[in-house]
């Protein structure tokens, strides 16, 4: 997978791999761990959750900047390490909760931007293998993404939640290690090549450059509904996992909290298809343009929520717990929404932003990701207030809505953002 790519790949894939074994390791028992063992009520254990899973890509734009204008991106990826490793482990103390959560932001926004800015470090501009490289990259992520729950969340439910939480803080600091034993393989960072460079006058932007900037604007505002309902799979989701699914295969029940590694799981599965799926709609010459294909994303999230409708209305007239398939097929729906939006959504911003403001303006998508997880928050704390079938209803108009407000955005801005 790595061969004719430079080593500094293989340094950066399992970084990220172990980072985000930690994240979403720990993210797997948040919500469970409030709930079960801080006995917070629901309401206020999803607001927290959105507020945390928002913060988490507020602080990049920040974390950036640091980088770019005073640190350096390989001290800012390491002071993220370690941030992050000492916030796993003071998850050990009740009374250190909230500090422990704000040491974990604190440590990604500094790691989350700089990692893969280093990525692109690695290669000269117009290598072809970039591309390639970014992809590899993803499947660092959603390895860890897999994993993560099925140890982190096993440990945790079953031997006691600081062991789910300790196991996420030693991948942390395995993902430190290999990134400090494997520095001297990686380019300079960013700020020193900078301070070489003449420093060429800002111009202002063309009329162009203006409609492209509010097209994109505009698909970041539209995608903030698109999270808010997206994060529902961390947090009412993971509730509706625990209380109200028959999660027993022969009489053996497994974790609630394994439900989360069927996403990254079905990404390896579907992305093969998709691409190809894309090639061959590109080769007869009606592959939708990338703000359609976020729109179809959209619907696509829309449909699992309705879908869970169906099972809401049978445990309310039951009582008893719904088959597990259900979830499948919900979490079946939302992973093609997310492939259809959250990748293409990247590549967008790449392409529509003019070139010299292309890192800024990757931080309003991100941005744009912190204000739907907070949303995320915030619908969930009417789970307990609405019945479920009602509540579902709710977030798949949200979805539906983000959907028709991209088809919208693609009408009034065609010429600039599909091309």
């Amino acid at each position: 997978m790595f061969s004719g790519h430079p080593k500094g790949l293989f340094v950066l894939f399992f970084t990220e791999m172990w980072e985000r074994f930690s994240y979403y390791g720990m993210r797997a028992l948040l919500v469970y761990y409030m709930v079960r063992h801080l006995r917070i009520p629901q309401d206020q254990a999803s607001h927290i959750y959105g507020l945390y899973t928002g913060l988490v890509y507020l602080t990049p734009f920040f974390g950036g900047m640091l980088a770019d204008r005073v640190i350096g991106q390989h001290k800012a990826v390491i002071i993220g390490c370690v941030l992050m490793s000492i916030g796993h482990f003071t998850m050990a103390w009740e009374s250190l909760f909230l500090p422990a959560l704000a040491l974990l932001i604190l440590g990604n926004g500094a790691f989350k931007p700089n990692i893969s800015t280093q990525v692109g470090n690695l290669y000269s501009p117009g290598d072809p293998r970039r591309d390639r490289a970014f992809s590899i990259f993803y499947v660092g992520i959603n390895i860890g993404a897999f994993f993560s729950p099925l140890i982190c969340g096993t440990l945790g439910e079953l031997y006691g939640w600081h062991y789910g939480f300790a196991a996420a803080g030693v991948g942390m600091v395995t993902g430190l290690v290999i990134y400090l034993l494997g520095n001297h393989l990686l380019p300079p960072d960013a700020l020193e090549n900078i301070k070489n460079q003449t420093v060429q006058p800002e111009r202002a932007f063309t009329p162009e450059e203006k409609d492209r900037l509010w097209g994109l604007i505009a698909v970041c505002l539209v995608s903030i509904a698109f999270w808010a309902a997206y994060e529902q799979q961390g947090n009412t989701m993971a509730l509706w996992a625990d209380v109200n699914t028959d999660r027993r295969i022969l009489g053996w029940e497994f974790p609630a909290s394994w439900f989360q590694a069927l996403n990254p799981a079905l990404i390896f599965l579907l992305t093969p298809f998709l691409t190809s799926f894309w090639s061959r709609q590109s080769r007869r010459g009606n592959e939708p343009s990338a703000p359609t294909k976020m729109a179809i994303g959209c619907f696509l999230l829309s449909a699992g929520f309705l879908v869970m409708i169906v099972p809401a209305r049978l445990h309310a007239t039951s009582g008893a717990p719904v088959s597990f398939l259900w979830l499948g097929a919900f979490t079946f729906l939302i992973t093609l929404g997310e492939l259809y939006l959250s990748p293409i959504g990247l590549s967008f911003v790449t392409k529509v932003s003019p070139a010299r403001i292309v890192s800024t303006m990757m931080g309003v998508w991100f941005l744009a990701s912190f204000a739907g997880n907070y949303g995320a928050g915030y619908l969930g704390r009417y789970w307990e207030k609405l019945p479920r079938d009602v509540f579902f209803f709710v977030i798949a108009c949200v979805a539906f809505a983000a959907g028709v407000a991209l088809l919208l955005v693609i009408r009034r801005f065609r010429p600039i953002i599909t091309n």
